[in-house]
């Protein structure tokens, strides 16, 4: 196959500005690899950024390709690559954006070698959620004595957070909403639920133990309620910050040292079951605009996912448009 697809938008707006562009399978550069897309993932930020609402922090050059997580096979490779085989598998990210496509050609130094135990779909979800939450996990030092609330727990960037702050022996506490209390039970975080008396909730849920760090991934009025809640201001990750973490990430190059180690101790917690990416939604790519509105409901908890190649034969495509289990279970009294 060399004939395929990518997602494109012209100008700043919601999903009726992205389509689908022809895309013929491109050629390597010395250093570069051709993949073939197998999954990638979808992120909160890259739709913010096509809304227009990250203009101040970072440009986008029309016509602009969307999407960064990658995984998938490597097709066609640069003569200066030997590690990397025609059909080996890989994952990373796409410097530039673009991984929403049947192709991308990247630098070799963009793409770790996927473990054959990785499913695609884990692998083409992991880089910015991924990446971002262990960085910030990494700046706290957290320690078997640290007890810390994360916000927002149950969302792409905040489960990954919870469960590396569990292994490095972290007590973790999760604000939710109560639909997403028993998945935040089943990785051994407790819930507690936003709102009203969110204060006491969380010193209950603490036991008489105090509050030694807080990762905001939601913003609102947690600062004020981290410093009610005694959190060392050196402790605090504000939802700025972790917003610039993954700018940082989404802009990251191909050559990025930090990003090569840190997929890599993904790929190593994701091995030894120290971590597990949640897959909320797996999207055929001819419904990425589906797959976005999926996320902007702000209903899916982990990650919401596409995939290239699908095993569906296109008679029930219509599935994938059907009510969700997560909405029957909201339904529920």
């Amino acid at each position: 196959m060399r004939q395929g697809s990518a997602v494109e938008y012209d100008q700043y707006g919601d999903f009726d500005v992205v389509h689908l562009v022809p895309q013929d399978r491109p050629e390597p550069g010395p250093d570069d690899v051709v993949i073939e897309v197998v999954a990638a993932g979808l992120n909160h930020i890259e739709r913010f950024l096509r809304e227009g609402k990250l203009r101040e922090f970072t440009e986008v050059h029309f016509p602009a390709r969307q999407g960064v997580d990658v995984a998938g096979v490597v097709r066609a490779r640069g003569a200066n690559v030997r590690d990397l085989p025609i059909g080996a598998e890989v994952m990373g990210h796409v410097p530039g954006s673009g991984s929403h496509a049947t192709w991308v050609c990247v630098p070799r130094t963009a793409v770790v070698k996927k473990p054959a135990s990785l499913a695609f779909e884990v692998a083409g979800a992991l880089y910015l959620a991924g990446c971002t939450a262990m960085s910030i996990v990494r700046e706290l030092r957290l320690g078997p004595d640290d007890t810390v609330v994360v916000s927002a727990a149950a969302g792409g960037v905040g489960h990954i957070q919870c469960q590396l702050a569990q292994a490095a022996g972290a007590r973790v506490i999760g604000t939710c909403s109560p639909r997403n209390h028993d998945y935040l039970w089943q990785i051994g975080v407790t819930p507690v639920t936003y709102g009203e008396g969110l204060e006491a909730r969380i010193t209950e849920a603490a036991a008489g133990r105090p509050i030694t760090a807080f990762i905001d991934n939601y913003g609102g009025d947690n600062p004020e309620l981290a410093t009610r809640l005694g959190v060392p201001a050196d402790r605090f990750v504000s939802s700025e910050h972790r917003r610039d973490v993954e700018l940082r990430f989404l802009r990251a190059p191909g050559d990025d040292r930090e990003v090569t180690a840190l997929l890599n101790d993904l790929s190593a917690a994701l091995e030894d079951h120290a971590l597990r990416i949640l897959i909320s939604g797996y999207y055929p790519f001819d419904y990425i605009v589906d797959a976005y509105e999926d996320l902007a409901a702000m209903h899916s908890r982990g990650k919401v996912v596409i995939g290239m190649q699908p095993v569906e034969t296109g008679r029930n495509l219509g599935w994938y448009r059907s009510e969700k289990m997560r909405t029957v279970h909201e339904a529920r009294p």
